[in-house]
């Protein structure tokens, strides 16, 4: 089986390795020219590709057996407005060239936060720039005939390199700490990725997040500790909130997360 991953950032490269280390061929693209080398060095047969630029995508990525396209809108830096130009780009070369089969690495940003419990059938009804161009971004694979999307949504990302007990240390004052949080490990990212397409399973949506829904608050602090660092001050709220589960895990996708607690990594809270 040959992988197409557009975009080779923290999750595709990661994912990339592990397809390599299964025996599997896998074309990776990044915009960088420094990272060439990288992903050579991976075993990845290396693309230069910038969708954003005016120039023909490479005809040779897309000679394979699945496109996975993971390439984050970037709204925070103010790159969101393109968005969706560049994906039209990609979804032209893929009819060109045949792609028959997508995967498109969506956010669980595309559900409001509307204080209630959403899953693959939920109405999103996103909130937040990002959200409503991410929305955009699935209809526009999901409306296309010439090929079958799985639409993949994935929680907030943590892993190697991605420290949660970072993302507030030392922060005052930090609202709605008694709302849940929807996350996922990298492994598990990459888990179920492997079972759709090892599974064949595609034309569906999946919410992808571990299981285990810990405040806020609890959450992070506990995180910040676990790596030393200063404990963040929450206000004890519940505000908007949303728990994102999935109908589909499990079910029509056989998989077993491999994190289903998150104090099995973090450690277990003490009372605060």
């Amino acid at each position: 089986m040959t992988i197409s991953i557009l975009g080779c950032g923290w999750y595709g490269f990661a994912l990339a390795k592990q397809l390599i280390s299964e025996g599997m061929s896998v074309k990776g693209s990044t915009t960088s020219a420094d990272k060439v080398a990288t992903l050579t060095e991976a075993g990845i047969t290396a693309f230069l590709i910038d969708t954003g630029l005016d120039t023909e995508l490479p005809g040779e990525f897309f000679s394979c057996d699945v496109l996975i396209i993971s390439i984050p809108p970037k709204t925070r830096k103010g790159e969101g407005d393109g968005y969706i130009t560049k994906l039209q780009k990609v979804i032209a070369a893929s009819e060109s060239y045949e792609v028959k089969k997508v995967i498109f690495i969506s956010s669980t940003g595309v559900y409001a936060d509307q204080s209630n419990t959403v899953t693959e059938t939920s109405n999103p009804q996103p909130d937040t720039p990002s959200g409503v161009i991410l929305l955009a971004a699935e209809q526009l694979f999901t409306d296309n005939k010439t090929f079958k999307t799985t639409i993949i949504r994935f929680g907030g990302l943590v892993g190697p390199g991605r420290d949660p007990g970072r993302f507030f240390a030392g922060k005052k004052d930090i609202p709605n700490g008694l709302a849940p949080v929807n996350l996922i490990h990298l492994d598990d990212c990459i888990g179920i990725t492997k079972a759709v397409l090892m599974q064949d399973k595609f034309g569906c949506t999946i919410n992808a997040c571990t299981p285990h829904h810990p405040a806020k608050f609890i959450y992070y602090t506990q995180s910040a500790r676990k790596s030393g660092l200063e404990l963040p001050q929450f206000v004890p709220e519940l505000k908007q909130w949303k728990i994102v589960t999935s109908e589909v895990v499990g079910k029509m996708i056989k998989y077993d997360s491999t994190l289903t607690n998150w104090y099995d990594w973090i450690g277990y809270p003490i009372e605060y």
